[in-house]
């Protein structure tokens, strides 16, 4: 180990003193290209295996992870940037009761919301599986060397028909579970009570499925994020070397 590491500082050396053009950061690259995985080349053309393994199991960690933090206790409820409110259609619903002192009505509907989506985010985990499993070697390349968000995409068009469909029962029934249901019939009975007001009635299912699926492929598209731009998050010697092959070869 010692002969190699002074074989590595004499080369380096060599090479600084050698090429009067090269600057300090293209040494640095020379001597990190020379320290990776004992001397093997960094950035070398990963194999057709090692391809989808290293994407496919990229995926798998950051659905699970996204999944997870979605379906905990308050992983909408918590979360400003993606917590259900009022559909936009009953906004003026709200205003209306929350000007009445009804603000408790509205505050249990919301939080209803949020505890419908969280219970029907585990649900999305089987689908997502094996939409990875199913995926080619082209569409693996394609998304290794395509933008980031180009996996998150893959798995909207892969994805977003079949967990419409699990999602909307699963919605269903726990808006029913968590009395959103019945919080939605207290705020609506109150509101249409308001003299020459328009009733409202909009479709609570759709609507906190619509916005528990946008959350999710947000959360799936962080993860993506994370692991194409810090490496530290590159936790195995394979995820290291394909995605290092894609720093060097993106589109």
């Amino acid at each position: 180990m010692k002969l190699k590491l002074f074989i590595i500082a004499a080369l380096v050396g060599l090479l600084t003193t050698a090429c009067e053009t090269m600057n300090e950061e293209t040494v640095g690259q020379v001597a990190g290209i020379l320290l990776n995985q004992g001397g093997q080349t960094a950035g070398a053309k990963p194999t057709t295996a090692e391809v989808s393994y290293g994407l496919k199991e990229s995926l798998t960690s950051g659905v699970l992870k996204a999944v997870t933090n979605l379906s905990k206790n308050n992983g909408f409820m918590g979360d400003q940037a993606i917590k259900i409110f009022f559909p936009p259609e009953a906004l003026k619903v709200e205003k209306q009761l929350r000007g009445l002192g009804l603000g408790h009505l509205c505050d249990n509907f919301v939080t209803s919301l949020n505890r419908a989506a969280e219970k029907a985010s585990s649900q999305a985990t089987p689908i997502f599986v094996g939409a990875i499993k199913k995926m080619t070697f082209q569409d693996a390349m394609s998304i290794l060397l395509g933008a980031d968000g180009s996996a998150t995409n893959y798995l909207v068009k892969a994805t977003s028909p079949e967990i419409k469909k699990l999602y909307n029962p699963v919605i269903a029934s726990s808006l029913h579970k968590v009395n959103a249901t019945k919080y939605w019939g207290d705020v609506t009975k109150a509101y249409n009570q308001i003299p020459f007001v328009k009733q409202v009635n909009p479709n609570l299912e759709n609507y906190v499925t619509d916005k528990a699926m946008s959350a999710l492929f947000a959360k799936v598209k962080v993860q993506e994020s994370l692991i194409r731009k810090n490496p530290i998050e590159r936790t195995s010697a394979m995820l290291k070397k394909v995605f290092g092959y894609a720093d060097l070869n993106k589109r």
